[in-house]
């Protein structure tokens, strides 16, 4: 499957953001496999971290100055959150960029990791790590339609249930994204 994922990936144009007004960041959609099944990483933020609080995310935040890459950022943040090595990850390829609530430009790159891994949880930022099934992802009775105000503005959106917790938003998108390209049709 990794293969066929960096394929998938490499035989795209991604849609790319250069745009001043947003503040450029990179996450990582994480994967492992696990006795036939492939599992995406999700974390769950904290109350302490300066953007969305509470809200189920990919590992990854804001480029800092020192970075020479977003794929470096989505790395170092990455390994900052839950642990995971930059040697241990296998960058598969990337998604589209995407513009967050937030003011975020971010690049989603896609990535493995061996399984199984001893991740180091950041509890500062992470209050808990999901590792959720990417079966789990694809059945239809866990994909919900939520309506949400954001800046007084409703929408309504395409959310994924995960026991007790509902991933939307920018994280939802990239994941429909990474989702619909790597399983179209179902």
């Amino acid at each position: 499957m990794k293969e066929e994922i960096t394929r998938i990936l490499s035989q795209r144009e991604r849609y790319v953001i250069n745009d001043p007004r947003f503040y450029p960041a990179g996450v990582l959609v994480l994967l492992y496999e696990k006795e036939g099944e492939y599992y995406v990483v999700f974390t769950k933020r904290t109350s302490n971290v300066e953007h969305h609080k509470g809200e189920i995310s990919f590992p990854g935040g804001a480029f800092d100055n020192e970075d020479k890459t977003i794929e470096f950022t989505a790395l170092r943040e990455t390994y900052e959150e839950v642990g995971v090595k930059v040697q241990d990850v296998d960058i598969l390829g990337k998604l589209d960029d995407m513009v967050t609530r937030s003011n975020f430009a971010v690049t989603p790159l896609v990535g493995t990791i061996p399984y199984p891994y001893s991740f180091k949880i950041n509890e500062i930022e992470v209050a808990e790590l999901l590792e959720v099934p990417i079966s789990h992802l694809l059945d239809k009775k866990n994909l919900i339609q939520e309506t949400r105000v954001f800046d007084g503005v409703t929408r309504v959106m395409q959310s994924y249930q995960f026991k007790d917790h509902v991933i939307f938003g920018a994280t939802a998108m990239m994941l429909r994204q990474f989702l619909d390209l790597v399983f179209p049709g179902l």
